[in-house]
């Protein structure tokens, strides 16, 4: 790293560039093998393609899934406490407004989004990121029900029985992988975001 390098101000600290990978790590395993999961007993009237499922047998998926699933867990509950103790939520995050979400998003689409500053959140980035927070939590909750729906009757309850969970479970991981794909183009539209999430700066 040179003198430039060094100079220049991070933007991301190293517990956050650590959850980041670790999540994208967790969320590719619970995905794949979810998908092989579903293929077993299918909601709808498709399956997914063999080529991109994880566990080769049911036995195998539902392995990966567990492992995915403690893993993507564990590094939610620490990333949400460092977020709310730090006061980072807070400063990040908010505060929203919904003429400036529409505003961003106009300038979104007209390629007039400015990405100058990047340890600075515009109003679509901050809606999109708790969006998917909630819908982590969500994909958790209804993962319980789908796993244990004994051991969790109150949960169950709430999601309108163990069927209920699985759609519900399935349309949040659809949420989920729907989100990493908008994220992944705008990353190959602003490549200086990626450099920033693997150097910190």
């Amino acid at each position: 790293m040179d003198d430039s390098e060094q100079n220049r101000p991070r933007v991301h600290s190293i517990w956050l560039i650590t959850s980041h990978w670790v999540n994208a790590l967790a969320m590719l395993i619970m995905v794949t093998s979810g998908w092989r999961i579903y293929n077993a007993s299918p909601l709808f009237d498709f399956r997914f393609p063999n080529e991109i499922i994880l566990g080769g047998w049911l036995g195998g998926a539902i392995q990966w899934h567990f492992a995915g699933m403690w893993l993507f867990g564990i590094n939610g509950i620490i990333y949400l406490l460092i977020n709310i103790a730090s006061g980072r939520l807070k400063r990040k995050f908010f505060p929203l407004s919904i003429s400036g979400i529409f505003n961003d998003l106009a300038d979104a689409l007209c390629g007039k989004l400015s990405h100058g500053d990047l340890k600075k959140y515009n109003m679509v980035q901050k809606l999109a990121y708790l969006f998917v927070m909630i819908d982590g939590i969500i994909v958790v909750v209804s993962g319980l029900v789908v796993w244990k729906s004994v051991q969790f009757p109150l949960l169950r309850i709430l999601l309108g029985g163990f069927d209920t969970a699985r759609y519900i479970h399935f349309y949040a991981m659809a949420t989920l992988v729907a989100f990493v794909i908008v994220h992944l183009i705008m990353v190959a539209l602003v490549p200086k975001t990626l450099i920033a999430m693997i150097r910190g700066r």
